[in-house]
C-alpha cells in the first residue's frame, strides 16, 4: 500500500452519488442503512474540516 493510495476517496464519493440498481430488493432496513452510513460518512468529513480549519486557520 502506498500513500496514493490512502487518499483514495472515489468509491466512497461513489457510494453517495450512485444510482439505485433495478435489480436488487428494496426494503426498509436497506434504505434506513444506507441513510445511516450516508450521514455519519457527511458527519465525520463536516469534523475532519472543522479540525482542520482550527489547525491551520486559527
Amino acid at each position: 500500500m502506498n500513500g496514493k493510495d490512502l487518499f483514495n476517496f472515489g468509491p466512497a464519493f461513489g457510494y453517495f452519488f450512485r444510482k439505485a440498481d433495478p435489480n436488487r430488493k428494496d426494503n426498509f432496513n436497506l434504505r434506513t442503512m444506507h441513510f445511516i452510513n450516508k450521514l455519519s460518512m457527511t458527519m465525520f468529513l463536516v469534523g475532519l474540516g472543522v479540525l482542520l480549519y482550527r489547525w491551520f486557520i486559527r
